[in-house]
């Protein structure tokens, strides 16, 4: 199954070859269902990004501001499982052959079973996890794992880590590293800011690894911003308001797919 990690690797260091930032969108798995969800990635993938985090729905998602916390709210009253979340991978990842990861915080994982985990997600034909809230001291068994089934482990650095914290984290991880751009929750911001770009700086002085930067990217403009100094450029909040704010789930979808698009042309624009 080492394919699955390879893909997200070769899409990232095409990205670069081409002389622009991946686009990462996240979406959560279930929202508004389980079948709309799936068409929601499919459409996010169609409309221009090059790569998916699909959320796995939490009911205590600290890291998430009110927009995704209202989608997993949704996705959770609609009953998604995990068995949902490795559907969801399954199908976006069958229809458009691009790399998907999943997002979740550990306390389902370890509920569930890091060797059960893995094995599924690989099986279908998932490229890799992020995992937030996993310190990495505290990771070896999901590596582990992870490793056996040629999955990645992306985990997050923030402006607040030092130095020698970011070299230990990028050191533990693999396919690229989540760079926070700011300190607090996910959400739309009206500027990314300063702080991502020294952030990028500091974690690539620790790694090969690309330095995807995430929180607050919502349009093209600010797209362009952090592709001038990211490798990938991760949105998720302006996706989910988009379908919150739809008329209704097809109308949620195309609107998904547009902004994909328009993003995708932010990230070769740069600023």
């Amino acid at each position: 199954m080492s394919g699955n990690v390879r893909l997200l690797n070769d899409t990232l260091a095409a990205a670069k070859a081409e002389g622009r930032a991946a686009l990462i969108a996240y979406l959560p798995a279930g929202f508004p269902t389980v079948d709309g969800g799936i068409d929601a990635v499919r459409a996010a993938l169609d409309g221009g990004a090059d790569v998916v985090e699909v959320g796995l729905p939490h009911s205590d998602p600290v890291l998430d501001g009110p927009v995704i916390q209202t989608a997993d709210d949704i996705a959770l009253r609609g009953g998604v499982r995990i068995a949902d979340v490795m559907r969801t991978v399954r199908e976006a990842h069958a229809a458009t052959g691009k790399p998907i990861l999943v997002m979740t915080y550990w306390n389902p994982i370890d509920r569930y079973g890091v060797e059960r985990f893995t094995a599924e997600l690989a099986e279908a034909g998932g490229a890799g996890c992020i995992l937030p809230d996993l310190p990495v001291q505290e990771s070896a068994l999901w590596r582990e794992h992870a490793d056996k089934h040629g999955l990645a482990t992306v985990f997050v650095v923030a402006p607040s880590s030092r130095d020698a914290r970011l070299a230990e984290i990028t050191a533990a991880g693999s396919g690229f590293v989540y760079a926070a751009s700011l300190m607090g929750v996910t959400g739309t911001r009206e500027s990314v800011g300063a702080q991502a770009e020294d952030l990028v700086r500091r974690t690539r002085a620790t790694t090969d690894l690309p330095v995807c930067v995430g929180l607050g990217v919502s349009d093209a403009a600010q797209a362009a911003e952090v592709a001038a100094f990211a490798d990938g450029v991760i949105v998720g909040s302006a996706f989910v308001k988009l379908m919150l704010d739809a008329p209704d789930a097809a109308a949620g979808v195309a609107a998904v797919r547009s902004l994909a698009g328009d993003l995708a042309a932010g990230v070769r624009r740069r600023a």
